[in-house]
C-alpha cells in the first residue's frame, strides 16, 4: 500500500478545511499550472524568478516537493493530513489527477481531490509510528508498516503490541533517541554555518564569544598580527589580569601542530593566559605540547567553540548574533 503525509501547513490549522473541500493541495507562490513544467529544472528555474530570496537549499526542497505532487502521487493512493490543534490525522483515498486551481484552499494552487474515510487519533499510535509521522517535510511517503497501522487504528485495531513487558519504557527511549538525533542533527547544522565563516568572520565569532563571557575584547588589524588575533581582558587594554592572548585557525580538516603551540606561547609574560581555538583540530603532539607550555594554554576545537556560544549565548552581543543567528527551543526532557 501506499500512503503520503500531506502537511496542511499553519500547524495543521487548514487540515479541517482539506476535509471540507475533499481534498489535499499545497505551493504558495505563484508559479502556474505545474503541468506546463517538463520536469523538476523547469519548476526550479521558475522559483528562482519568483523567490530570489529562498535560498538554494529552499528552492531545491520546494521544487521537489511539488514534482512529487505532480507525479508520483496517484489515484488510489492513501493519503493522511495532520490537524495539530485535536491531535489527530485525517485518512483518506487520493481521488484525481494532479489539479491546478488558485485559491482552492487559503492561498494554495495545487490540489489533488481526496475522499475523506476518517481520522486516527494520534495517541493510539506506537511510539515507532509517532516518531515516523514526525518530519517536517510538507509531503512524504509514510513507511509500510506504519501506514499500515494508521489503517489499521482507522478500522479500530490496536497498534500493535512491543511483546515484551516495560513497553512504556522502551516508548520512552524511543522518544529520547529520537530528540538527542534532533540535537545532533542541529548541532551539526551550527557547525557548517560555523564552517562557512571567512576567516576574519571567525576571529570576530571568537571575540563575541569572549565578550559573551564577561570580557572586553580587541581584535586585531588585518595582516600581520605576531600571532596575536585577538586580546582578551577586563578592561579591554591588557592591562588588567587575567589577559588572553587568542590565535584563531580556521582550516577545516587540517589539524594544529606542535610548532603553532609553541609560537602562540614563545615569549609570553608569565601573567598571561592563552587561547587557541582551531576548527580543524588538533593533533596528539599539539595537546601535549599545551598541556606543558609555560603559560596556562586552552585549546578550543569546533566542538568547544560551538559549546561556548551555545552556553553564553543569552549574553552575547548584535554582532555575534549576526555571524550565527541561534534561537532558543524548550526541549522535552
Amino acid at each position: 500500500m501506499t500512503l503520503w503525509m500531506v502537511r496542511s501547513a499553519s500547524g495543521g490549522r487548514l487540515a479541517d478545511e482539506f476535509v471540507e473541500k475533499g481534498v489535499v493541495a499545497l505551493g504558495a507562490s505563484p508559479i502556474g499550472d505545474l503541468a506546463c513544467f517538463s520536469d523538476k529544472q523547469g519548476i526550479l528555474d521558475a522559483l528562482e524568478q519568483l523567490r530570489p530570496d529562498f535560498k538554494p537549499g529552499k528552492l531545491q526542497a520546494a521544487a521537489s516537493q511539488w514534482i512529487r505532487f505532480r507525479d508520483e502521487i496517484q489515484p488510489g493512493d492513501k493519503v493522511i493530513t495532520y490537524d495539530s490543534s485535536r491531535r489527530v490525522y485525517h485518512v483518506g483515498e487520493i481521488s484525481s489527477d494532479y489539479q491546478h486551481e488558485p485559491g482552492i484552499v487559503a492561498e494554495f494552487q495545487h490540489f489533488r481531490s481526496v475522499e475523506w474515510k476518517g481520522e486516527v487519533d494520534r495517541d493510539v499510535l506506537s511510539a515507532r509510528a509517532r516518531n515516523s509521522l514526525g518530519s517536517t517535510l510538507t509531503l512524504f511517503r509514510i513507511p509500510d508498516d506504519v501506514a499500515e497501522e494508521i489503517l489499521g487504528a482507522l478500522s479500530g485495531q490496536p497498534a500493535p503490541a512491543s511483546g515484551h513487558e516495560g513497553a512504556e519504557s522502551a516508548e520512552d527511549e524511543d522518544e529520547d533517541a529520537l530528540l538527542e538525533g534532533y540535537r545532533s542533527r542541529a548541532l551539526e547544522i551550527i557547525k557548517d554555518r560555523i564552517n562557512r565563516l571567512g576567516h576574519r568572520q571567525m576571529e570576530h565569532l571568537v571575540a563575541g564569544v569572549l565578550r559573551s563571557m564577561g570580557y572586553k575584547t580587541r581584535v586585531s588589524r588585518e595582516g600581520s598580527d605576531l600571532g596575536v588575533d585577538i586580546l582578551a581582558s577586563p578592561d579591554g587594554f591588557g592591562f588588567e589580569s587575567p589577559r588572553i592572548i587568542v590565535e584563531v585557525k580556521h582550516r577545516s580538516g587540517t589539524a594544529i601542530g606542535s610548532k603553532d603551540i609553541r609560537n602562540l606561547v614563545g615569549g609570553r609574560h608569565a601573567s598571561d593566559k592563552g587561547l587557541f581555538v582551531s576548527t580543524g583540530g588538533f593533533t596528539k603532539d599539539a595537546r601535549y605540547e599545551a598541556d606543558r607550555a609555560n603559560i596556562p594554554l586552552m585549546l578550543w576545537d569546533l566542538d568547544d567553540l560551538v559549546q561556548a556560544l551555545i552556553e553564553n549565548y543569552d549574553n552575547a552581543d548584535q554582532e555575534t548574533r549576526t555571524l550565527i543567528p541561534l534561537t532558543r527551543l524548550f526541549w522535552p526532557v
